[in-house]
């Protein structure tokens, strides 16, 4: 096989990668060994085990311990809609972060100050080391974890005010905008820019994917006469779901 410019190990990736997606090597099937690969392409041990790192890397093939490499389920992906930062009042938080019409799960949330972090305390306008909380989020859907996120609010907003807490209170597990509008703070803009980044290694333990999977990070910022008064990060395993926008036409 003649590789031209580009590296061997991709070439061998790609030609494996494609026997994947069109069924020649279907899900549980185990890849071909190193040494198969070697003596079928006609390159190095270095350059077949590459090859198996990135399709390990894509999450299109997994490691068993002492039995080999196989091919994985391919998951149909799902819809995370979303729609607008108005939810319906008393909306649940997994509705406020799945829009998705008739969407239903289950959550549990945890809440604790903290000095703002150099990159926290940019996206919400305040000072290095000012006090925020921090709300950590893990969503499931029929059991199955699909999403988590952590927000952080300035308590020189919210302290000392009935909403501090955002799952605790009269109005605990209400949206931001509702919550901010208890004390008086109108929320006018929204902004969510959508990235892509391999999961961290306490991402994927929550989300059941592998090391090297991609996730999706919806980062969500309120605003309030310019003022940033909440800022998330949703994070959502890539090879399992869509990030799907409803948009009004004004």
């Amino acid at each position: 096989m003649t590789f031209g410019e580009q590296p061997a190990y991709l070439r061998v990736a790609s030609d494996l990668r494609q026997k994947i997606v069109n069924g020649s090597l279907p899900p549980h099937t185990r890849l071909p060994s190193q040494a198969r690969i070697r003596e079928e392409y006609g390159v190095s041990d270095t350059v077949a085990l590459e090859a198996r790192k990135v399709l390990m890397a894509e999450g299109l093939v997994e490691g068993r311990s002492g039995s080999g490499t196989y091919v994985r389920e391919r998951p149909v992906p799902r819809k995370v809609a979303r729609s607008g930062y108005r939810p319906a009042s008393g909306a649940n938080p997994f509705r406020q972060e799945q829009a998705e019409e008739g969407a239903r799960g289950t959550w549990e949330s945890s809440s604790e100050q903290e000095g703002a972090s150099p990159e926290i305390a940019a996206r919400l306008g305040v000072e290095l080391g000012d006090r925020v909380m921090r709300t950590r989020y893990v969503f499931r859907d029929a059991g199955e974890t699909m999403m988590l996120s952590t927000s952080w609010e300035p308590l020189e907003v919210t302290g000392r005010t009935p909403v501090m807490l955002p799952e605790e209170g009269p109005l605990g597990g209400c949206g931001v905008v509702e919550r901010m509008a208890a004390i008086d703070v109108v929320v006018d803009n929204v902004v969510e820019e959508v990235g892509a980044r391999p999961g961290l290694a306490e991402e994927l333990l929550a989300l059941g994917g592998v090391p090297g999977h991609v996730v999706m990070v919806v980062e969500r910022t309120y605003y309030a006469s310019g003022r940033a008064v909440e800022t998330a990060d949703v994070v959502v395993p890539a090879d399992r779901f869509r990030i799907a926008y409803h948009l009004p036409v004004r």
